[in-house]
């Protein structure tokens, strides 16, 4: 299973392992809170992208496109893949620390590995 999580948001036994898939830590959120598994900031989007969708719902689509693009190029698609196996015996959470719940990487992250996953 893969969930999605804010970094400022209480660790969960259920969350399983927990991955930080943020370029930038979270701001008032020290390591021993966040109970983190690793940081993935390979999975992260570029500071330029980030900066360029600055969270506005209306660059969505053309973000998740650009992102995805991102990811394809970067030869860092292994590590979905290696989640995607994760999560089909355990429970896997990506943390992230935007505001925005429905627009963020870690939304795109999460379909991503939903498809790399063998149909049930």
């Amino acid at each position: 299973m893969i969930k999605i999580k804010r970094a400022f948001e209480e660790p969960e036994a259920s969350d399983g392992e927990r991955y930080l898939v943020d370029r930038l830590w979270p701001r008032g959120v020290s390591k021993a809170q966040a109970k983190l598994t690793d940081w993935l900031k390979e999975l992260a989007p570029s500071d330029e992208l980030r900066k360029w969708f600055d969270h506005d719902p209306k660059r969505w689509e053309e973000f998740r496109e650009r992102y995805i693009s991102e990811l394809e190029k970067s030869g860092n698609l292994d590590l979905l893949d290696n989640l995607a196996q994760k999560a089909q015996t355990a429970s896997v959470t990506l943390v992230y620390a935007a505001k925005d719940q429905e627009h963020n990487n870690a939304v795109v992250l999460k379909n991503l590995i939903e498809e790399r996953m063998p149909a049930k």
